[in-house]
């Protein structure tokens, strides 16, 4: 569906410019209808899937709201977790980089108290948290709830699923009753009904109607790759399986302008579309990719509406999109005309989440996919070349450079070394100029939807357990990985850097991984002193581990690491 700019929402300068910088060009449907019925300060219920865009679509009225010169408690988000606090309370100050004055926090449970407190105190204007730890300092006073004029429920629905039904209710009970709601969820179930029967104030139910939201013909695949590496990931698949046509899908204009540089600075037949073209350099750029003169086009969703080709081999999102919607749309531009297809979309850290969100929308699952190495890139280059002299050499027809190829035997050069030769002319000419990435040295990681308990529904949970969400292993004294303490075969290492210090035994663990390039899962006990740690590690790789190390920091510190020989070593 067409959307009104972001201009016509009604929305102040700030914001606007705020908007501008992070280049979004048109807001999502669930952005289009909710953000104006909220700064008409009307109750809303609005019924979106998990990253469909909602979180702009209830941030920017709650930015409008605020008063950033009064230095007391305005705004109220809930959230499910505390990942999720953490990542809209990013979203608040990214749209409100433009508000001086701005004081928003996160608060969750299994986070230190005092610097929550700390937070308060200094005059928060909008707070993000989940519903235990929010409940918490109402209780002891820390949280002022009296002047409170819009409370926002993400995820409601799940809220409720993960065993908060209590808690919200006592916390809502509490705000003020004149203050606006606004409710998000998945779907309306009964509780959610309940809770805006309740505290609900004749709100307005927004739907946005949801399309098809599966495509069986196209392979879906992702890597895990940092936004530094994107560019060299790309063209390493580019190398692998040259597509005729390939769609690279950017979140913003200047994404989009700088992916297209680097990939026509790499070699690569490569244009761009975007809002900021005139109608007759978009067609012409069209009119190149349709003859295939451009194989790589890189675009926003705005500027590719429209686009109509069947024989787009591959989709990249270098950018994985916010809208689960705007992925099936994606990827709908490939495996068309009863042709397969393939999608390829980049993610890191938190987005992982934004994947999972994804399959359950489509109901499909999304592969994840080693990345290629540089060797593997230049094997299949070299099967690439072979294949091609192998179909020349089978058609024939040579006589045009007949007279060329005697001149050179005439000059003494072996029908080897010129076969060598010109090899070597065909790899430099179709060769790209590679390079390193951190990516390279990783062990490979696992996916983080195959380890068990990823999810915290159950009701029976502790609070601190549910509010934390997807939790990694346990870390402080005596963390463990695979490997058992004193197993044989393992050394114990010493480190000079402690508790003391700042350090955390998963510091510790990813340091080793990536500097020293051990094998994923051989770490066995770590134990976190005042000022030095213990490590045990395969007794294969110590020497390894010493050597890779020696100029590698923890915390912005050197450290020393060598094999323990007791106290009298550590002093």
């Amino acid at each position: 569906m067409d959307t009104p700019p972001f201009s016509e929402l009604g929305l102040p300068a700030s914001l606007l410019a705020a908007i501008e910088t992070l280049g979004y060009e048109r807001p999502s449907p669930i952005q289009a209808m909710s953000i104006p019925t909220a700064l008409a300060g009307r109750d809303i219920v609005g019924l979106s899937e998990t990253g469909s865009g909602k979180t702009a679509a209830f941030v920017l009225p709650a930015l409008t709201l605020l008063d950033v010169s009064a230095l007391y408690p305005q705004v109220l988000i809930l959230c499910p977790t505390r990942e999720l606090a953490v990542q809209v309370c990013e979203e608040v100050h990214r749209l409100g980089a433009q508000l001086t004055g701005l004081h928003a926090t996160p608060v969750y449970g299994g986070a230190p108290m005092d610097r929550q407190l700390r937070a308060l105190r200094s005059g928060a204007q909008l707070v993000v948290g989940t519903p235990g730890r929010l409940l918490d300092h109402l209780r002891r006073g820390s949280l002022d709830a009296s002047r409170i004029k819009l409370t926002i429920l993400d995820e409601a629905d799940r809220m409720l699923d993960m065993g908060f039904r209590d808690e919200m209710d006592e916390l809502l009970a509490a705000l003020p009753v004149d203050r606006q709601t606004l409710f998000f969820s998945a779907t309306m179930n009964p509780g959610v009904s309940r809770l805006i029967q309740r505290f609900g104030k004749s709100p307005e139910i927004i739907e946005v109607q949801q399309k098809s939201r599966t495509v069986s013909t196209v392979d879906q695949s992702y890597f895990e790759v940092r936004q530094r590496s994107k560019v060299e990931v790309l063209s390493r698949i580019l190398d692998m399986s040259p597509p005729r046509l390939a769609l690279i899908f950017c979140n913003t204009k200047r994404s989009v302008d700088e992916c297209t540089e680097d990939l026509v600075n790499r070699g690569y037949a490569a244009d761009r579309l975007h809002g900021d073209m005139t109608q007759q350099m978009r067609e012409r750029v069209l009119k190149r990719f349709r003859e295939g003169a451009v194989e790589l086009l890189v675009a926003t969703d705005v500027a590719a509406r429209g686009l109509d080709i069947d024989e787009i081999d591959i989709v990249f999102n270098y950018d994985l999109p916010t809208d689960p919607e705007d992925y099936v749309h994606r990827i709908g531009r490939t495996g068309r005309a009863g042709r397969s297809g393939r999608a390829v979309s980049f993610v890191y850290g938190r987005e992982i989440y934004r994947i999972q969100s994804i399959e359950r929308y489509t109901r499909s699952v999304i592969r994840r996919e080693r990345i290629p190495s540089q060797e593997q890139v230049e094997g299949r280059r070299a099967d690439l070349i072979f294949d091609s002299l192998k179909e020349r050499l089978e058609a024939g027809k040579f006589d045009a450079y007949q007279d060329n190829i005697d001149r050179l035997l005439e000059q003494g050069h072996t029908p080897t070394d010129i076969a060598g030769a010109l090899v070597t002319l065909l790899r430099e000419a179709s060769g790209r100029e590679g390079s390193a990435i951190e990516e390279d040295r990783e062990p490979e990681r696992r996916d983080p939807r195959d380890l068990k308990g990823s999810k915290a529904t159950n009701t029976k949970h502790t609070r601190a357990q549910r509010e934390s969400g997807p939790k990694p292993r346990p870390e402080g004294d005596g963390l463990r990985r695979n490997a058992p303490a004193g197993e044989h075969g393992m050394a114990r290492m010493f480190l000079s850097l402690g508790k003391t210090h700042g350090v955390m035994a998963k510091e510790i663990v990813g340091m080793l991984y990536r500097e020293a390039g051990l094998p994923d899962g051989c770490l066995g006990r770590i134990t976190l002193f005042p000022k030095h740690s213990l490590v045990e590690v395969p007794e294969d790789f110590v020497h390894q581990v010493i050597e890779r190390t020696r100029s590698a920091r923890l915390r912005g510190r050197a450290f020393r690491i060598d094999r323990d020989r007791g106290p009298l070593d550590r002093a």
